[in-house]
């Protein structure tokens, strides 16, 4: 029997503990580490204090890129809880950033409704992959704080004073040994951050730059939530309702949706699960979509803007010149991968299918003038589909005729 030249046995097994695996395979964790991974390690941590807004318990967070690329994110909500954890044997603090899914979101009374950081890697992932990461929590009539140096603990979880506050510090450095680039783009995270504040109507969210010598600042604050959202999208095209179209469902999956129609051809559906962007859509996009359809093409039959003899509208006619934003809360939501862009959750297609067929009916009935000029453009996008069809089967269809026609005769003389 040929003997291999290498050894294969249990020594040659790898087990690696703690936030090792993190630091060994970023990627699985964070998308990549590059730039984009980079932002990503400040949205993990902005997330969590946004899952105390959604809570209820946060008001206002702040970001700010100190000098030499630190991250200081700032938040008054409750505050991590500081008591001794009891299979850890640590603070609770201190085992949510060094133990991988360790968190408050995993179900039962962890109060939290819903959340957008539910796999428990964020802090933990965060403290692995950055040089230094140092943390002050605020709670209990106590001021505490805890270091660490690439995922290990330097100081563990101390009362260093009193306070009548609330809430969490957070500041770290990336492991530039990591990090193809230390160099936050303001511009990338004021996007993300403006978006946010969007979708937690009240939230107040300011991102503050102080690397140059003039800082940048800007502050996010929209009572109007998803309506304001819209509004923004659409601020420099021709509305064809002047106020956004807002439909929401509470209980234990709850809808918000925002729909406005604009003179443009193109659709423009912004899709998020507990405020994050599943930017592939997923399984709310599928019934928002089919919702869309059914209910337009409904109201049309019913009001005779649409004859027997008619065909339906299509989807892609009901959605041309569309900004849409669809925000659905789900308690355990099925994400594809960590970076959580596309949801898969089946129950949901039927949740918001149903809630958009009664929600928007309910308004095409009670606002006619609307529903009409919607659906004049729908009834104008389907005519232009059907003649672009028309015009290529006669191109076909002569093109065809051209190559099969004989060769004509020609007489010798």
């Amino acid at each position: 029997m040929e003997k291999f030249e290498h050894e294969y046995n249990a020594d040659q097994i790898q087990v690696l503990e703690g936030l090792e695996a993190v630091r060994k395979r970023p990627g699985m964790y964070i998308g990549s580490v590059s730039v984009r991974g980079l932002h990503h390690l400040v949205y993990e941590i902005v997330d969590n204090a946004v899952d105390e807004a959604l809570a209820g318990y946060c008001t206002e967070i702040k970001i700010t890129i100190e000098k030499g690329n630190i991250i200081r994110v700032e938040d008054n909500g409750r505050g991590i809880p500081v008591d001794i954890h009891p299979k850890t044997k640590l603070s609770a603090a201190e085992t949510v950033y060094t133990v991988l899914h360790a968190g408050g979101k995993f179900g039962g009374d962890s109060g939290y409704k819903v959340s957008g950081g539910l796999h428990g890697v964020g802090a933990s992932v965060v403290n692995a992959l950055a040089e230094w990461t140092e943390v002050k929590i605020e709670r209990d009539g106590g001021l505490y704080e805890m270091s660490f140096e690439r995922g290990k603990t330097i100081k563990p979880l101390t009362r260093i004073g009193d306070s009548d506050k609330t809430g969490t510090t957070v500041r770290f450095l990336a492991d530039d040994t990591i990090f193809e680039t230390l160099e936050y783009e303001y511009e990338v995270l004021e996007n993300r951050f403006r978006e946010m504040a969007f979708l937690t109507k009240g939230l107040k969210i300011s991102l503050e730059d102080e690397r140059e010598e003039t800082p940048k600042k800007n502050e996010f604050h929209f009572e109007g939530g998803l309506i304001s959202f819209v509004e923004y999208l659409n601020n420099n095209k021709e509305k064809l309702h002047p106020k956004p179209i807002y439909i929401e469902k509470d209980g234990e999956f709850p809808v918000e949706i925002a729909i406005q129609y604009t003179s443009a051809y193109s659709e423009n559906i912004y899709t998020f699960v507990n405020n994050i962007n599943t930017i592939e859509g997923g399984t709310h996009l599928e019934g928002f979509k089919r919702a869309l359809t059914k209910t337009f093409n409904d109201y049309a039959k019913a009001k005779n803007i649409l004859k027997d003899k008619d065909g339906n509208l299509q989807g892609d006619d009901i959605r041309e010149g569309i900004t849409a934003v669809i925000s659905v809360k789900v308690k355990e939501p099925q994400f594809e991968g960590q970076t959580k862009t596309k949801l898969g959750n089946s129950e949901v297609t039927g949740i918001v299918q149903a809630m958009v067929n009664d929600k928007l009916s309910t308004f095409l009935e009670e606002n006619p003038n609307v529903a009409k000029a919607i659906l004049e453009k729908c009834v104008s996008a389907a005519r232009a589909r059907e003649a672009a069809r028309k015009a290529r089967e006669l191109v076909r269809r002569k093109s065809s005729l051209e190559s099969t026609t004989l060769p004509r005769k020609t007489c010798r003389l």
